[in-house]
């Protein structure tokens, strides 16, 4: 049986491969739906649905994939995500017709959902004092994942067909799947009966006591607002780059992974410096992050050269650093050890749906207002963003006893 700290550098690299695989195919969806789609309308519908189907599947039973894990263990909950992932890109590989594609889309979401029991398991083997920098840890390996796989992505379309994306997506998947079976040990889920002992609150009752905690939806709510104005962008970058600076498709796979790149750079350090801080302190500190986000989306938005737009989308990506990791193991702290599947799930579905609202309203933006505008809208995402941090902050410091972050 393989150490603990090995477990944790396996989940690194497990996420890191099965995320890299999905995001291969990530930025060139509106292309290849461009060559399917038989009309301006179902291309239109398409490039916005065939982001939101995962995502949607995911929001939808991302909570209950976190309670089955918390009951029958969250190695399994990995492998069934695994397994769902590369069946559903086997078939993308296969299909030529866009609604085919949505529904497998919406489906791969549904039966995956990867990175929540993946974070559960890492809790149960890490010490709950390193819980951020274990999260931050393993969202570096997802936004490794997100540069590589756009970057191999984009290799792939110029000199191959769509087919292998999805085809080579999905051999990574079964690779992943045989190595968790193979290598990380079955972790025994706390016994269900312990979930009955804790007073009242039973697993019926989870959804609304969790619901109820006013630091867990507050911190919910700045995350979601965030990951809103983060996907704006999604479906129309590819398009947006493409038309502005007319450059290959390597290039757009580039730009979008120097977001990630730039998250890689900064996540443990971010970590790091917000560590013993108060929640109060924290806010302050993302109110800074996001005012620096507004100002380099709109840096975005304006200039015409590739080599200032790759620069920016790095710096964005390194103030984003700040802010999933953290806020997520605040969330994580808030709730018992037997909840974390829950709760994570939780998180991820909020996740989802701040993404699926994002990318429906970059998506009919880009196609009112057009591309030109569209880091614009992020720019005043943002900023509703900053005024809801300096809200709730405001409100904690009027609170007598206000939360701490955890330590790393």
């Amino acid at each position: 049986m393989i150490s603990p700290r090995r477990q944790i550098n396996l989940l690194f690299a497990l996420q890191l491969i099965s995320m890299g695989a999905m995001e291969m195919s990530g930025p060139f969806w509106p292309v290849h739906l461009r060559a399917l789609a038989p009309s301006d309308d179902l291309f239109t519908f398409a490039t916005i649905a065939v982001y939101i189907g995962p995502m949607f599947g995911i929001m939808l039973t991302s909570s209950f994939w976190g309670r089955m894990g918390d009951r029958f263990g969250h190695r399994a909950m990995m492998m069934r995500a695994l397994f769902g992932l590369a069946i559903t890109q086997f078939a993308l590989a296969f299909t030529g017709d866009v609604w085919l594609i949505l529904i497998l889309r919406f489906l791969q979401g549904a039966c995956a959902g990867y990175i929540a029991p993946a974070q559960a398991y890492g809790v149960r083997i890490e010490h709950p004092t390193r819980r951020a920098k274990l999260f931050a840890f393993l969202q570096v390996s997802t936004n490794l994942g997100s540069l590589a796989g756009a970057l191999v992505g984009g290799v792939i379309l110029d000199y191959a067909t769509f087919f292998w994306i999805n085809f080579s997506a999905a051999i990574l998947c079964c690779i992943c799947l045989a190595s968790v079976w193979a290598f990380l040990p079955v972790i025994e889920p706390y016994p269900h009966r312990d979930l009955r002992a804790k007073g009242p609150r039973t697993s019926s009752s989870n959804s609304i006591n969790l619901l109820r905690s006013p630091q867990v939806v507050l911190i919910l709510s700045i995350l979601g607002m965030l990951l809103l104005g983060r996907m704006v962008t999604q479906a129309p970058f590819s398009m947006y780059v493409l038309s502005t600076f007319n450059v290959g498709n390597w290039v757009v796979g580039l730009c979008y992974g120097l977001l990630a790149l730039g998250f890689v750079a900064s996540a443990s350090l971010w970590a790091r410096y917000f560590e013993g801080k108060s929640m109060r302190d924290v806010l302050r500190g993302m109110s800074l992050v996001i005012a620096g986000c507004i100002i380099v989306v709109l840096l975005a938005g304006v200039t015409r050269s590739i080599l200032v737009f790759t620069a920016i989308y790095f710096v964005w990506g390194a103030l984003l650093g700040a802010t999933t990791p953290v806020l997520t193991s605040l969330v994580s702290r808030s709730v018992s050890d037997h909840q974390q599947g829950h709760v994570l799930g939780l998180t991820q579905s909020t996740a989802q749906f701040s993404a699926i609202s994002g990318i429906a309203l970059g998506g009919c933006f880009s196609q009112l207002a057009g591309l030109s505008n569209v880091y614009f809208l992020v720019g005043f995402v943002y900023a509703v963003a900053l005024f809801l941090a300096v809200v709730v902050r405001g409100h904690l410091g009027r609170a007598k006893q206000p939360s701490h972050i955890p330590g790393g």
